[in-house]
């Protein structure tokens, strides 16, 4: 696997989380994001199922530029 990092949240400080990285060989966009509340799962279970080999994780709005970057990655964009 060929994983790019491609941003961390810029307000992070030691925790190093939310990250968001891009797997060019698999073309998967990979996320680490906090934990969801069971409130906000229970709402997301309201649209369908989430598969036991799934779960909701949560990132930032300020990630916007890091997400937007992996999918330029994704897209064959050159990423720097």
């Amino acid at each position: 696997m060929a994983l790019r990092l491609i941003g961390i949240d810029p307000n992070t400080g030691d925790d190093e989380c939310p990250t968001v990285w891009y797997d060019d060989e698999a073309d998967e966009i990979v996320v680490q994001g906090w934990k969801a509340a069971e409130n906000l799962r229970a709402k997301c279970l309201e649209t369908g199922s989430i598969p036991s080999t799934e779960d909701v994780v949560r990132l930032p709005a300020r990630m916007v530029p890091i997400l937007r970057k992996a999918c330029d990655a994704a897209e064959g964009a050159d990423v720097r």
